[in-house]
């Protein structure tokens, strides 16, 4: 009886090992499909931050431009502002 139980144990404990490695095989081929999955998003966010950049840097340029022509306009109208100021405080 006891040589029957220790036999019974043993195949019990390989069966263990065996269904834990099944688990382990099928969890590293989903893992593979993952980091497939993984590398497909990372590759759509390159190129994503790419036309990002470039999106950036026409702003950039049209934003300089515009800039530069509203500050001519702006600036000549502080001056006509602080003339008008300096006038009425000379009346005043």
């Amino acid at each position: 009886m006891e040589r029957l139980a220790g036999a019974g144990e043993e195949v019990l404990e390989r069966i263990a090992s065996i269904a834990a490695a099944e688990r382990v095989v099928g969890t590293l081929g989903t893992l593979k499909e993952r980091v497939d999955e993984l590398q497909k998003s990372v590759r759509t966010i390159d190129r994503l931050e790419k036309r990002l950049s470039a999106i950036e840097w026409r702003l950039t340029k049209l934003e300089g431009k515009a800039s530069t022509s509203s500050r001519k306009t702006s600036s000549s109208g502080s001056k006509k502002k602080k003339t008008a100021t300096r006038k009425r405080s000379a009346a005043s």
